[in-house]
């Protein structure tokens, strides 16, 4: 017997709640501050407190994503990849969302101040503020910048884990926020290239949609080389040793090769297709989730 559609419902299930959460962007967020808490404490952090971060980094991240809902439905609709969300298809109303949302932002905080600290609070907040307020609410309809600078939301979990176990934030840690913050625009804007009509068709203003192709191509390539020399800077300083130093040159050599092959073609004047940008977007998901692996290790293991 198959599920219902869910235009056929009429009471959302805990499923749909949890797809409000955007589970699948969350993961990855997830493992950077993970990963982070044992870069901070060179070693098991505690159970306790990995599953106090956990639990409430979740939390936090999916606060964004239910207000993230609430705010875009009007425009969620009208995309196929988005049209079937919670919010957008009338399943979930926009009350019981923000309800859920806040809810969930008042659980993390509190969880995080009381059992790891005040500034793991305060980060994971500024985290919740950068993309509701700065990416969806303020630039996401406004500018094709809006990914540069709303997409430091993403840069937050890895300080979060950092504070949890250390109460403060070194100059390893903000390595780790401009890592994020340089990556994310060569991944998202992959992104765009491969759905670019529908965000002309809504009117988002993502850089293909304003600019073109090539220019878009030109900055993937452009963030790719700062997020490959990013990566290695914590070597420079010390902070790591040989073992994330090898990881970070050869995934980065491979993240510049996708780059490459998505910039050279569009450069001499083909159109960049969905197919052209897979390869580049699915990595850098894993470029990214390796290389803090590899943080992770080195760190644990030459103490």
């Amino acid at each position: 017997m198959t599920a219902a559609p869910v235009a056929a419902r009429t009471r959302a299930s805990w499923r749909d709640y949890l797809a409000l959460t955007k589970p699948k962007v969350i993961s990855l967020l997830l493992f950077t501050t993970v990963t982070a808490m044992f870069m901070a404490q060179r070693g098991w952090p505690g159970l306790t407190l990995l599953i106090v971060v956990s639990l409430a980094g979740y939390a936090s991240a999916g606060s964004a994503g239910v207000f993230n809902m609430v705010i875009d439905r009007d425009i969620d609709l009208k995309m196929a990849r988005t049209a079937k969300r919670p919010t957008s298809s009338g399943l979930i109303g926009t009350r019981e969302a923000s309800m859920f949302g806040a809810a969930l932002q008042l659980l993390s905080f509190l969880a995080l101040w009381v059992w790891a600290t005040p500034l793991a609070a305060w980060m994971s907040l500024a985290g919740f503020v950068t993309y509701v307020g700065v990416y969806t609410l303020w630039l996401k309809r406004r500018t094709w910048h809006n990914i540069v600078l709303g997409g430091a939301a993403g840069c937050f979990p890895p300080l979060v884990g950092w504070a949890a176990v250390t109460g403060d934030l070194n100059l390893f840690a903000w390595f780790l926020f401009a890592i994020i913050f340089f990556w994310t625009p060569a991944h998202f804007w992959a992104l765009a290239i491969m759905i670019k009509e529908e965000y002309r068709e809504v009117g988002i203003p993502m850089l293909p949609v304003i600019h073109g192709d090539r220019l878009t191509v030109a900055q993937v390539w452009l963030y790719s080389i700062y997020t490959v020399v990013l990566s290695v800077l914590p070597w420079t300083f010390h902070e790591v040793s040989w073992i994330y130093l090898a990881v970070a040159l050869l995934s980065g050599a491979w993240l510049l090769r996708l780059a490459w092959r998505l910039y050279r073609p569009v450069m001499a004047g083909q159109v960049a297709t969905r197919k052209m940008a897979v390869p580049l977007y699915l990595y850098s998901m894993l470029y990214l989730a390796v290389l803090f692996l590899a943080g992770a290790v080195d760190r644990v293991l030459l103490v």
